[in-house]
């Protein structure tokens, strides 16, 4: 009687194992058909994006806004004094043999474990004398 207790314990874990893995696998599943979509959908606004920006469509909406194409003979240019134009961008020095930085680190991440526990615990440990 135990024997047939004890199987029929270990099958109902066994179909109960089963049962949750096939509902993940089936929420797995949708999960992936929801990022398919998504993917999709991504792909087809980048594809609207892309034709709403050509060059074709860009020059037929100026056009009904009223601009016009110029020829460099038509165009002006005005200086103006004191001002030099758009400031490089400043980006990070080029590394140098000067350049090295060395990463902050507190002093009590720089003692290993088995210096602590020297330090702490076996120090006073062996360093204790009976007649102290």
């Amino acid at each position: 009687m135990l024997f047939l207790v004890l199987v029929a314990s270990v099958a109902s874990i066994y179909l109960n194992v089963s049962a949750s893995a096939a509902t993940a696998g089936r929420e797995i599943q949708g999960l992936e058909d929801d990022i398919t979509k998504i993917e999709r959908s991504i792909a087809d606004l980048e594809t609207r994006l892309a034709m709403l920006t050509s060059a074709s469509v860009m020059q037929a909406r100026a056009a009904e806004m009223g601009f016009t194409l110029t020829e460099s003979d038509d165009s002006l240019y005005i200086t103006i004094p004191g001002y030099s134009g758009r400031l490089p961008a400043v980006m990070a020095p080029p590394p140098g043999p000067g350049m090295v930085v060395q990463p902050v680190i507190r002093a009590a991440y720089t003692q290993s474990l088995l210096d602590w526990l020297f330090a702490g615990f076996l120090n006073p440990v062996l360093n204790y004398s009976p007649g102290q």
